[in-house]
């Protein structure tokens, strides 16, 4: 019985020495809009097309939303991309939700994501989009490369709050 109990204890402490999953205290989303690339990204169904230039370009829109295309270059070298739109959650300034189902399916809570902001750099030059769940994560940046040892201290950071990285994809290079 002491076995197993000791075994029970063993499989849950690594999931409870991750820290929590939090988006960013303070997001100014005018400063987030424009163009981001990204640099890597865990596995998704949606992005199995995606060879490389991935893309994602955010626009203040006047209703409040903020306008997304997300673009890449495929494996036979077109471009493919995707239009959405995301809203803010009231009271978190870090975390929106994300749709990319036509406008005449907004009202079902299932066709939105959640996209929280959980790293960002103060000057905005490059940002950790993740899930609550540690499903999904992308890193951005403004420009189409990133330096080794900043991509390192922010998957380290990622890590910490219980990403599982070594499935990441990398779509840009590293300097």
């Amino acid at each position: 019985m002491r076995y197993a109990i000791a075994l029970l204890l063993a499989l849950a402490l690594p999931a409870s020495a991750a820290e929590p999953v939090r988006s960013v205290p303070e997001l100014d989303i005018s400063r987030y809009a424009g163009n981001w690339h990204e640099i890597g990204h865990l596995p998704v169904f949606f992005q199995r097309q995606c060879a490389g230039d991935i893309t994602a370009a955010y626009t203040l829109r006047e209703d409040g939303l903020v306008g997304v295309v997300n673009a890449c270059r495929t494996k036979d070298g077109d471009r493919d991309s995707s239009e959405g739109v995301a809203r803010p959650v009231q009271g978190h300034p870090g975390r929106l939700e994300v749709r990319f189902a036509p406008d005449w399916l907004s009202w079902l809570p299932m066709v939105w994501a959640d996209y929280w902001v959980i790293d960002l750099d103060p000057g905005y030059q490059w940002a950790v989009v993740g899930s609550p769940n540690r499903k999904y994560l992308w890193i951005l940046s403004r420009t189409p490369t990133m330096d080794k040892a900043l991509f390192e201290q922010i998957k380290a950071r990622a890590e910490k709050m219980g990403y599982d990285l070594k499935p990441l994809v990398m779509a840009a290079p590293l300097t």
